[in-house]
């Protein structure tokens, strides 16, 4: 786990490590420290995973590009990262994202918006208001911007009721039944998520995201940061995580890949070398994703 969520550096982050602190954190969640990590770990499996350049993606990895004879290679260097938010031109608004990949010459292409709920889920249908005016402001300026929503659960059961704790939980802060059920509210939220999701074309409604995610992160004791394994969501095509990074990497490539040839050079995401110096980190061991390596991944352009 990243020792400090505070500074001024995004750091090197595993889904693993970054569901942990969520889970974890006992400090108020109006810091934003709560879900930090998140965003640390989404900028850098754009990298690894996506094949994003990382000086392209905000906040800034701590990962180096650097072209060699073989191809090209990744270096963890501490000193180059970030963790500032870009601020993005909306049709109402500007609008500091979480996490942004910004094409020189083009502009923002892709953007996840990250957030989390410990408890209180009675407000998630305030929630529900925030996230349709940010895609619709977004979209506004940008109908091309592939825009994702990221959005972390605490699965407190109802048998943490009264357990003694630094924080008292309320029966509002209960996300699973005794049979381990979801609570009808965030079963209301997981389908209002659905109907807000898988925007396609650009001229689909701009207050539908091109993907979402809803993950229930598991708070037992045992399991504390995993993601619940469970009947809800109940498939990875139902605002499943993976789904989630799979869907927002075909809609990059189908609008500013395969239908703009002439930018290829530009805009195609690009393979690394296995020889890369930063795939030797011993963290990169859990990223519970593939890297993407040479060539070797199929699905790709």
């Amino acid at each position: 786990m990243p020792k400090s969520t505070s500074g001024n550096r995004c750091r090197l982050t595993t889904q693993s490590q970054a569901l942990h602190h969520f889970a974890t954190y006992k400090g108020s969640t109006q810091s934003q420290r709560h879900i930090k990590p998140l965003h640390w770990y989404v900028a850098c499996r754009l990298v690894l995973e996506g094949g994003f350049r990382p000086e392209q993606i905000r906040p800034r990895p701590p990962i180096v590009l650097e072209k060699k004879r073989d191809g090209h290679h990744l270096r963890f260097v501490e000193e180059v990262a970030n963790a500032s938010e870009a601020t993005v031109l909306g049709g109402l608004k500007t609008k500091k994202v979480d996490v942004v990949v910004d094409k020189p010459g083009i502009g923002p292409v892709l953007a996840i918006s990250c957030k989390g709920i410990t408890g209180a889920f009675r407000n998630l249908t305030n929630r529900m208001e925030e996230m349709i005016g940010e895609c619709t402001n977004l979209h506004l300026t940008y109908p091309a911007l592939v825009l994702g929503y990221l959005f972390l659960v605490r699965a407190n059961p109802q048998s943490a009721l009264g357990r003694p704790g630094s924080k008292q939980l309320a029966f509002n802060d209960i996300a699973l039944t005794e049979d381990y059920k979801p609570q009808a509210s965030i079963e209301r939220y997981h389908a209002a998520l659905c109907r807000l999701a898988g925007r396609r074309s650009l001229r689909n409604d701009i207050s539908a995201y091109e993907a979402a995610a809803l993950v229930m992160v598991d708070m037992r004791e045992a399991s504390r940061g995993e993601i619940l394994s469970a009947s809800f969501p109940n498939s990875e095509a139902d605002l499943g995580i993976e789904e989630f990074f799979n869907t927002l990497y075909r809609r990059y490539d189908e609008r500013f890949v395969l239908a703009a040839p002439e930018l290829k050079p530009l805009t195609k995401r690009l393979m690394w070398s296995s020889s890369s110096a930063l795939l030797d980190r011993g963290e990169l061991t859990t990223l519970g994703y593939c890297v993407r390596l040479d060539g070797a991944l199929p699905g790709g352009v």
